[in-house]
């Protein structure tokens, strides 16, 4: 695990600085969303979707500088959905990674575009012939990306956990509603590394299939930490799911049940990374540090 927090830290330090490049800078009349831009994205965050967009790359043989912009598209998209998420409209939150949320410190109208332009900003930025030189993968990630982020991945992951009320409190709702709203962007950041790199059919299955797992154990983490962590450490508030009545993996299956869950999909997910060797040791890592995460 010490090899891995080396690893991520090192891998975030250097995405950093690529994403503070791949924002505009404030300027002009319009300088106070950017810098509502700025100020959320930057600073903070484990960076896991950066990092799994660089380490599948690497692991596949694919180094090139275009993947700092893959990885902060995605970043900017789930960056944006934090913003979104934290409105009043929505999870209320006034604390995000430590700090005020944006429509805390600015107000909710400057959030809601912040939000807006970093979603866009994405796209631009994948759009842009320094990415990859053939358009056709450009396509493929701008394809990937609005799936992952639409109504049939992040934003509609997020209508359903506003609709539980309404929908049958099952473990496969939630997890149906987990792998929109959580799972998607997880699952882009592993396969738009593929992508970049060429990889086979036979390479995208696995990693299809490890994504979709992991995406889940970090769901259900997030649920065990509301449940049990402690706001200092996670950086937002607990023990809201509860508070609300909201159906979780925890209150379906209970904290031990929930916790074997995650056990069970971690064995899953480093199976579909035998095939890749030692190559695949930083997404393998990944697995363990998602099942035992804090924060």
């Amino acid at each position: 695990m010490t090899d891995f927090i080396s690893n991520i830290t090192a891998v975030a330090e250097e995405f950093e600085q690529h994403f503070a490049a791949h924002l505009p800078p404030v300027a002009g009349l319009q300088g106070k969303v950017i810098e509502a831009m700025r100020y959320t994205s930057l600073g903070g965050g484990k960076r896991l979707r950066p990092f799994f967009v660089v380490q599948t790359a690497r692991m596949l043989g694919y180094d090139a500088p275009g993947v700092w912009a893959v990885a902060s598209a995605l970043e900017c998209v789930h960056v944006y959905s934090l913003v979104h998420d934290d409105l009043p409209c929505m999870d209320d939150d006034d604390v995000r990674r430590g700090k005020p949320t944006v429509h805390k410190k600015w107000d909710e109208a400057t959030a809601v575009l912040a939000g807006d332009a970093l979603l866009t900003h994405a796209f631009d930025l994948l759009a842009r012939d320094t990415v990859h030189a053939d358009p056709l993968v450009r396509l493929a990630l701008i394809r990937d990306l609005t799936k992952a982020s639409g109504h049939d991945g992040m934003i509609g992951g997020q209508m359903i956990d506003l609709s539980m009320d309404s929908l049958p409190a099952t473990e496969e709702t939630i997890t149906r509603l987990q792998d929109l709203k959580t799972g998607a962007l997880i699952h882009y950041g592993v396969m738009a590394g593929a992508t970049l790199a060429g990889a086979d059919d036979a390479a995208r299955k696995h990693l299809s299939a490890y994504a979709a797992h992991i995406g889940l154990i970090f769901q259900i983490t997030d649920d065990l930490l509301d449940a049990e962590g402690d706001a200092d450490t996670v950086g937002k508030a607990v023990q809201k799911d509860d508070d609300h009545g909201k159906a979780t993996f925890v209150s379906i299956l209970g904290i031990d049940g929930a916790k074997a869950r995650a056990r069970d999909l971690a064995e899953q997910a480093a199976g579909h990374l035998e095939p890749f060797g030692h190559k695949a040791a930083p997404l393998k890592s990944a697995i363990d540090f998602v099942l035992t995460r804090n924060k």
